[in-house]
């Protein structure tokens, strides 16, 4: 009895031990899962659709596309457990039938399964709907025989190559199948090194402030990368969110759509705006645009003041002098009272007057009719006669004059 009760003991004391191996303190982990249905949200992902996941500032989603090829998959899934955290994996189906069992261990560490269709063509763009329907359909049928369960797979669908088409989206949407696109993309499929991966994944994400992110499993410079991509994101305090489809067991994440938009508007107005000042004007005035007018919300350097200065279309008279004639409002200079040192003077609504409508030349019809005759005669035979009759004059609105000339072809008229 009592060797049974130290081994018991024994037992309980090793337990925590090992959950803290698996998940060492410090852990990246998983923030929040997100329930979505997709029967609500048919279409995600900011780079090509108005709407995205209702993440949360520094909120992530990792998802990796193409795989799996069981070496890389494998570090790849070895880093997201070292981290204790969880990604979406969009699988191809022609792989899936080639390594069953490396998608039943992503399944199986807690992971969502995702479609990419079966032989990862790109020509979704101009597919038909039933040859799209039969890539479609034939990523599922693949992945659910490979795990047994047909609700093991998610039904979450990421087109190859984003090349998208209506059509293709419907018919996703017609059965209840979400299209994902993406937030931030690392270029980890082009000819860039690991460090540059992580480089571009977590500046971009920086840049955003959360999204979904693309990756590859099936690129070892991806599996090199990825350690330090997590590394970075806990470091500057990004949380990494799981998605997961509704089911009846599990309702979906109460969310407003609000949080869905992919663009959100600024909270603050953008130029134009009003503004009120001390200054009185008798004429209306416009606003001079400032840094935040430009999306610039704490802009480096000094301020510098603005003041408004009323415009004048004359300079100020001096006692005894006499009023000079009026002058066009525009262009011309316009005079301003004087203003302190760094100020800039409102454009004023008269600046932008104009002080008449300039008119064309008139058309040369008598010269088009003796054209027509000279080239009717060269067209018959005839020898054309010299006319005595001079070039016409036509006026410049810009003053002067100037010989007619006929017109001289161009574009499509070549």
């Amino acid at each position: 009895m009592r060797a049974i009760l130290a081994a018991s003991l024994l037992m309980v004391s090793l337990v925590p031990r090992a959950v803290a191996a698996e998940c060492p303190p410090g852990a990246l982990g998983v923030a929040r899962t997100i329930v979505v249905d997709p029967r609500e949200h048919a279409r995600i992902g900011a780079m090509q659709y108005n709407e995205t996941l209702p993440l949360n500032d520094r909120e992530v989603v990792l998802t990796f596309d193409d795989g799996p090829v069981p070496r890389h998959t494998g570090s790849v899934l070895e880093t997201l457990a070292s981290e204790c955290t969880k990604a979406t994996f969009f699988m191809v189906g022609q792989m899936v039938n080639s390594y069953p069992a490396m998608v039943r261990r992503v399944h199986d560490e807690g992971h969502t399964i995702a479609n990419h269709s079966q032989t990862h063509p790109f020509t979704f763009s101009r597919m038909s709907v039933p040859q799209a329907a039969a890539q479609i359909e034939g990523g599922f049928a693949s992945m659910r025989a490979a795990l047994g369960d047909p609700d093991a797979v998610a039904p979450f669908f990421r087109i190859p190559g984003l090349l998208r088409q209506d059509s293709v989206e419907q018919y996703l949407a017609a059965h209840g199948v979400m299209t994902w696109s993406v937030d931030v993309v690392a270029d980890d499929w082009t000819h860039i090194n690991a460090a540059e991966i992580a480089r571009r994944a977590v500046s971009r994400l920086e840049a955003r402030g959360k999204g979904v992110l693309l990756l590859h499993d099936i690129h070892e410079k991806t599996a090199v990368a990825l350690p330090v991509i997590l590394q970075e994101l806990k470091e500057r305090g990004f949380k990494i969110v799981h998605v997961v489809p509704a089911a009846p067991d599990r309702p979906k994440t109460a969310t407003t759509p609000e949080q869905w938009a992919a663009h959100a508007a600024p909270a603050h107005g953008l130029w134009p705006r009003v503004v009120v000042t001390d200054t009185a004007t008798s004429a209306p005035a416009l606003t001079v645009p400032s840094p935040a007018s430009f999306g610039v919300a704490d802009p480096p350097g000094p301020a510098v003041a603005v003041s408004l200065a009323p415009g004048f279309d004359h300079a100020p008279l001096r006692p005894g002098e006499v009023s000079p004639t009026p002058v066009a409002p525009w262009p011309h200079p316009n005079y301003t009272s004087p203003s302190t040192a760094g100020s800039f003077a409102v454009p004023a609504a008269q600046n932008f007057q104009y002080a008449r409508v300039f008119t064309g030349p008139r058309r040369d019809t008598a010269g088009v009719a003796a054209r027509k005759r000279v080239a009717s005669s060269r067209a018959n035979g005839v020898r054309a006669k010299a006319s005595n009759r001079s070039a016409p004059h036509v006026a410049s609105p810009f003053g002067g004059s100037r010989t007619a000339s006929p017109p001289r072809p161009f574009g499509h008229q070549l």
